[in-house]
């Protein structure tokens, strides 16, 4: 799975985010900027990135993502 892949399906799965992808397809870290964290705690904020890609972390096409959460307002 590439980056630019990771970074599209984030992107579609939280609403209005703005993703910044770096590492590898398999390693990965991910900076995700969007309303919809508002309200949320970091770990709500968390679960909810990783459930859009929980499927490819299950099958093993990703192996780690590190998740950075921010609203606009934070960034």
């Amino acid at each position: 799975m590439t980056l630019e892949e990771i970074q599209k399906k984030i992107e579609l799965g939280i609403e209005q985010s703005q993703v910044t992808m770096e590492g590898d397809g398999c390693n990965c870290s991910a900076v995700v900027v969007s309303p919809f964290f508002e309200g949320l705690s970091l770990l709500q904020r968390q679960r909810a990135v990783l459930a859009v890609v929980s499927e490819e972390i299950r099958s093993g096409e990703l192996h780690a993502l590190s998740v950075k959460t921010y609203t606009p307002d934070e960034r």
